[in-house]
């Protein structure tokens, strides 16, 4: 396996993109489809994610016109609410930035207008589309934890991180709204990387954070009671 330095600086050029100017915004996003190539674990990893997947038809169903303002047409993009699809399409869409294929000061005016303001319009480009892509591939690689901390968690990691396992993709089946489903995802993640990592109160606040959760969209179920008496055994 590569070292996960490779992967590291994807995520780090990600943040900078997120964090940095809309005027920088096509040289960012250059770095992170760079730092992807120099990756192996990740190009196989999106290779995999984008084999047949139809992005044309894609574009059709998630970039909407919505209507007009002073000549200019309005639209709202949709992301997939797979993760899978995402995935791709964010991707792909990022990639045709790159190329020059969309003009990126356009695209964000009329499919994220706030205002009138590049700079507005950008932060909204960055919340709705790079954070939710950011989030779902940190869970699929979690950042590299040493060899002991897993053991903080007692006997119970190895089971904890299979039924968060579980319970991520029970959640993504649910066909919850597309706000709910990226929060799920977010907390497992961040959860399933805390217990690894031996963050154990990262972890056991996480875990608050997706009893309240569960409890407003009513999505729980068997396995997420056995996720919770599982940790509170690893408690004790």
């Amino acid at each position: 396996m590569e070292n996960n330095a490779a992967i590291e600086r994807f995520f780090r050029a990600t943040e900078e993109l997120a964090a940095g100017k809309f005027i920088l915004a096509d040289s960012k996003i250059g770095e992170m489809l760079r730092s992807i190539a120099a990756s192996a674990q990740l190009t196989r990893f999106f290779a995999a994610a984008t084999e047949g997947y139809d992005y044309a038809a894609a574009k059709r169903e998630c970039l909407r016109i919505v209507g007009s303002e002073r000549g200019r047409t309005r639209g709202e993009l949709c992301l997939p609410k797979d993760r899978g699809e995402l995935i791709a399409f964010v991707f792909c869409l990022l990639a045709e930035i790159d190329a020059g294929e969309v003009k990126f000061g356009d695209f964000i005016l009329q499919y994220f207008y706030e205002d009138g303001s590049y700079t507005a319009s950008y932060e909204k480009f960055i919340n709705r589309v790079i954070r939710p892509f950011r989030d779902i591939l940190r869970g699929c690689f979690p950042p590299e934890a040493p060899a002991s901390p897993v053991r903080q968690v007692r006997g119970n990691g190895s089971l904890l991180n299979e039924l968060i396992g579980r319970e991520r993709t029970r959640i993504a089946a649910m066909g919850l709204p597309q706000e709910d489903s990226l929060a799920a995802e977010c907390i497992l993640g961040e959860m399933q990387a805390a217990l690894v990592g031996g963050r154990t109160s990262i972890f056991k606040a996480l875990l608050c954070g997706y009893v309240y959760f569960l409890q407003v969209t009513h999505a729980g179920d068997e396995n997420s009671d056995a996720l919770f008496s599982a940790a509170e055994e690893a408690d004790r």
